[in-house]
């Protein structure tokens, strides 16, 4: 029989993103689309057996930070190794495009910072074949991946381009560099930028410790970029924003970014989790978003389905003394002279006698919160019970919890991880993510795929979200329906990616074969892999037996094919208009 299709996924239970049942069918693929569901008639030119197997719609990624590396690699790990076919980055305010050639170390010592990615890395692997952002875009067309890519148009790059070291320096804009800025963000978008990001996080520093170039930047400055994409009636705006000045009775900082949505008419979203500073602060926060759309304002929140984990070892950019004077003259060396210098007791005394001292007021709170960290073990548990934390252990152990950290950090031959929540697990319980993912005005995101390269790896979000929320947790679940549609359908419709996130004839064929009860998520690991031989933390995971981008198999049961079908996408895309594609391509 000639095949009609060039591909056909036989037997399988879809889980089709719409959040509806899942039911047994057949799919198959032409042209790089889904061209039927249902008992496919006809036969595949490949065909996979897909029984005891969920089929379901590629995951897209709305937050991630893969803007060097998509400039250096053909594959977007962790992230690609979680069921996500499709990402979005240039979030939070950071990325390489525009650039002048001179005002390129500022960019770089602004990522090092905010992004934890080393130096060596980004001037050994950015290849600087672009100055504006369409020039970047056109650079990013040349490359294939094993992911479609798209970007956000960042605002620092965008300051330091126009304001050069004033922009750095945070120093209020002029009219004629707020009409430039404006400018530049239009014709990024008319380009095929997907929006344009932003932060007011006092988290976001420099190296040095100085604070982003953006955090203080005026009302005027940012109704200017967003209007500009108002104008082009596309675009979406992003921004990282504590809002700590929220209270029950509102949010001077909330009201700005309500005015700035409603004159531009673009939707906006923002990260919001439990902060231990103000644990009912999300709540607030959620209630102001609940009105800001009843008036009109398109506002909804970035929400993540787990505590914002910062790791730390030997062996990674943190560790409890890293900031300690006595660490400083081993910091850089290998991990096994490390441990040779900690296993001497005249260091460890004066390590547990000295006080972190760092310039970044982020990374020295980090390093005295010890008594809340827990160790991370492997699978990781990433709501692990209060008696785990490092402060209750030490304290039944009769010993400090820097003490206990210290021996706890030379074991596994110095390769173990301590794990601290630094959002979403104040009470250690996640029961009100639980309300934060099934809300109306909230999109799964934060994984930051591509940043925090020595210090966080939650880009593995998609997996966590199937095994803990769906079949695993002890309490209130999410379906596996509810998932599978927050994780594809919803953040695809949520950046405009209207051609995906469905298994529906017509729509892109970008596909999961999930083995739902081999599904398992592996502790994060360092691997040196990058540019200059620089490290990153990566994350596996069992069970996902297929996944396809344009109907072509990338990773079978984890493994790469050396398939490349991913490609940038240029802005928002539009739904299928045409006959779904039933005959094979030529």
């Amino acid at each position: 029989m000639t095949a009609r299709h060039d591909l056909v996924i036989r037997g399988g239970t879809v889980v089709d993103g719409s959040g509806g049942a899942p039911f047994a069918a057949d799919v198959a693929v032409a042209g790089g689309r889904i061209a039927a569901v249902g008992s496919a008639a006809g036969a595949g030119a490949e065909e996979i057996d897909a029984k005891g197997l969920l089929v379901t719609p590629g995951f897209v990624d709305i937050h991630t930070h893969y803007d060097g590396q998509i400039t250096w690699s053909d594959t977007l790990s962790p992230s690609c190794d979680h069921g996500v076919t499709s990402v979005l980055m240039g979030n939070c305010g950071v990325g390489f495009a525009p650039c002048r050639p001179d005002r390129r170390a500022m960019l770089l010592e602004l990522m090092e910072g905010v992004e934890d990615i080393p130096r060596v890395v980004m001037e050994e692997g950015i290849p600087w074949n672009w100055e504006s952002f369409p020039q970047y875009l056109d650079a990013l067309e040349q490359r294939r991946c094993d992911v479609d890519f798209g970007a956000m148009v960042a605002h620092a790059p965008i300051r330091i381009h126009v304001m050069g070291r004033r922009g750095a320096e945070r120093e209020p804009a002029t009219a004629k560099d707020v009409a430039e800025m404006a400018r530049i963000v239009g014709e990024s978008v008319a380009a095929g930028g997907f929006g344009f990001s932003t932060t007011r996080s006092l988290n976001n520093r420099s190296r040095d410790g100085s604070l982003a170039p953006t955090v203080t930047a005026g009302e005027d400055e940012l109704r200017a970029m967003a209007c500009a994409m108002g104008a082009l009636g596309k675009g979406v705006i992003e921004l990282n924003n504590q809002f700590l000045d929220a209270t029950p009775e509102g949010s001077p900082e909330f009201d700005m970014m309500r005015r700035i949505a409603k004159a531009s008419g673009r939707p906006l979203s923002f990260s919001l989790n439990q902060q231990v500073a103000d644990p009912n602060r999300w709540r607030y926060v959620l209630s102001f978003i609940e009105a800001a759309n009843r008036d009109g304002a398109p506002i909804r929140a970035q929400v993540a389905c787990r505590p914002v984990g910062v790791l730390l070892g030997l062996d990674l950019s943190l560790n409890p003394f890293v900031s300690c004077p006595s660490f400083l003259p081993i910091a850089d060396l290998p991990l096994a002279g490390k441990l040779r210098a900690l296993r001497d007791p005249s260091l460890k005394a004066r390590l547990l006698a000295e006080k972190p001292q760092d310039p970044n007021p982020f990374t020295l709170d980090l390093t005295r919160r010890v008594a809340d960290m827990f160790e991370l073990g492997d699978p990781p548990d990433y709501a692990p019970p209060a008696d785990a934390m490092l402060g209750n252990r030490a304290r039944r152990l009769g010993v400090t919890p820097r003490e206990l950290a210290y021996e706890l950090l030379l074991e596994r031959d110095g390769c173990a991880i301590l794990y601290y929540p630094a959002t979403n697990y104040v009470n250690q319980n996640l029961d009100h993510v639980l309300v934060l993912l099934r809300h109306p005005h909230s999109v799964i995101g934060v994984g930051d795929g591509g940043a925090h390269l020595g210090m966080i790896c939650d880009a593995s979000l998609p997996t966590h979200l199937l095994t803990y929320w769906t079949r695993d947790r002890k309490g209130e679940r999410l379906s596996v329906p509810e998932a599978i549609k927050t994780l594809a359908h919803d953040t695809a419709r949520a950046i405009g990616l209207n051609d995906r996130g469905l298994v529906k004839p017509g729509f892109k064929a970008d596909l999961n074969l999930i083995d739902y009860e081999r599904l398992k998520l592996h502790a994060p690991h360092p691997v040196y892999d990058l540019p200059g031989g620089a490290r990153r933390l990566i994350q596996r995971a069992d069970g996902y037996a297929a996944t396809l981008v344009s109907g072509i198999v990338t990773y079978r049961h984890g493994q790469s094919t050396g398939a490349r079908p991913g490609r940038l996408v240029r802005g928002p895309q539009a739904p299928y208009c045409g006959r779904a594609p039933s005959s094979r391509r030529r």
